[in-house]
């Protein structure tokens, strides 16, 4: 049966999975904030610190715990890196949403920013 976008067996790994890499972190807003921007279209490194106001190396730290998670991927080499959410991800949004409201980590304004 399937559910949220995936399996529901794998729903609630996939829960655990979001709750440790957003709700279990302090950069759980500058995650979700990043997530949100790929949303609407892919983004460089650059392209995220500039639209989010964050110094370059803190936007990709937080890309780094994104893909070595494989919740987003990436397309290019060096300075043309560009990335996007991953398909999982993208089609489980909702599930991202509801573990960030929920998170100590997190604020209520996380709503306005997955709207």
């Amino acid at each position: 049966m399937e559910s949220n976008g995936i399996k529901s067996q794998d729903n609630k790994q996939f829960k655990m999975l979001l709750w440790s890499v957003f709700a279990g972190s302090k950069g759980c807003i500058n995650r979700v904030k990043i997530v949100s921007k790929l949303s609407g279209s892919p983004k460089n490194t650059n392209q995220l610190s500039e639209e989010l106001g964050l110094d370059y190396k803190v936007i990709e730290r937080h890309l780094a715990v994104l893909e070595k998670n494989k919740l987003v991927n990436k397309v290019g080499i060096r300075y043309s890196v560009t990335y996007f959410l991953s398909p999982l991800l993208e089609s489980n949004l909702n599930l991202l949403e509801e573990v960030a409201v929920n998170s100590k980590n997190c604020n209520d304004s996380l709503q306005k920013i997955l709207s």
